[in-house]
């Protein structure tokens, strides 16, 4: 069997690093996700997440190409972005892509890493497919009291659509914010 593809594309400190003493170079990379490394994604999912993904959640993740990313800090899986394709109703040529997870573990954020992870959707979401529908908007769910996350999605161009009241009903706080980004504007 082949080993994931990783791109180790990126050995420069980011602004946040060379602020700190004694950090030699670091390596970062993407790999893809694969079946040889999808137990590693849903530990990494269970340690960042408080939903239980089912299976079935998986399995579409191997199918969706660039969209679905671990990335990896000197060798070390630290993270990933988890995204799916939906229809967008009444139209052949278009799709949205929702992100599902995007989370990296505490000790390694402030770094970049999930502005790498995010970049790296958007910029393929915004390619011309090979076939197939184009991607329209990029959207996802918060809750409403996750500050962090609302900041970090708004410094990305993202906006929220609307309040979605007990979007998440296992917990305290069960509202959620839709946020999008709109690539393409239907006339």
């Amino acid at each position: 069997m082949t080993p994931p593809a990783i791109n180790m594309n990126s050995t420069t400190p980011t602004a946040a690093e060379t602020n700190k003493p004694g950090l030699a170079r670091i390596r970062v990379g993407l790999g893809d996700v694969t079946k040889n490394n999808l137990n590693q994604l849903m530990r990494l999912n269970k340690v960042l997440f408080p939903i239980d993904y089912k299976p079935s959640f998986y399995n579409e993740i191997l199918e969706v190409g660039e969209f679905a990313k671990i990335i990896y800090f000197n060798d070390i899986c630290v993270g990933a972005v988890c995204c799916r394709k939906t229809n967008v109703e009444g139209s052949r040529t278009l799709q949205d892509l929702y992100i599902a997870t995007l989370g990296i573990l505490a000790p390694y954020r402030q770094y970049g890493l999930g502005s790498k992870l995010l970049k790296h959707v958007l910029e393929n979401a915004e390619l011309p497919p090979s076939s197939g529908p184009k991607i329209a908007r990029v959207y996802l769910h918060v809750q409403t009291n996750n500050e962090q996350a609302l900041k970090f999605y708004k410094k990305h161009g993202f906006e929220k659509k609307e309040r979605c009241e007990n979007y998440y009903p296992q917990f305290d706080e069960s509202d959620a914010y839709l946020l999008e980004k709109v690539l393409i504007r239907e006339n």
